[in-house]
């Protein structure tokens, strides 16, 4: 499994593929989506209606990604309003896709989005 210092070779990729764990079947459930990399962490958001991933995450918050090839481990969950991490994951979404906002324009973009944390596993025990 790859590790922090590669999570930071390949944080400006503009895309990572996310696989749960379906939370009917067991079987892997892929998707891709844009992300923003900060430490140790993976920012993801999602506008509207919660997707299979999302509720494959709310059974079972272990999951694999992977970024240009290389592949990761994490535990994701939700962050809600009173996040600590809800306004760094907020402004690096954004700025890594549309470039420097005011905090106003941030906030207004992600106000019908749920926003998820994933840290990284250095283990690859107990995933599924």
């Amino acid at each position: 499994m790859a590790s922090t210092d590669d999570l930071q070779r390949v944080r400006f990729e503009k895309l990572i593929e996310l696989t749960t764990k379906g939370r009917r079947t067991g079987r892997p459930h892929a998707v891709t989506l844009w992300f923003a990399a900060v430490d140790d962490q993976i920012f993801l958001s999602h506008e509207g209606e919660e997707t299979d991933w999302m509720r494959n995450i709310r059974k079972n918050d272990h999951i694999f990604f992977k970024i240009r090839g290389l592949e990761f481990q994490g535990i994701a969950h939700f962050l809600d309003d009173t996040s600590a991490e809800i306004s760094v994951a907020k402004k690096s979404l954004y700025e890594k896709y549309y470039g420097k906002a005011t905090r106003e324009t941030i906030d207004d973009w992600f106000s019908m989005s749920k926003l998820l944390l994933v840290r990284l596993k250095s283990s690859t025990k107990g995933c599924f």
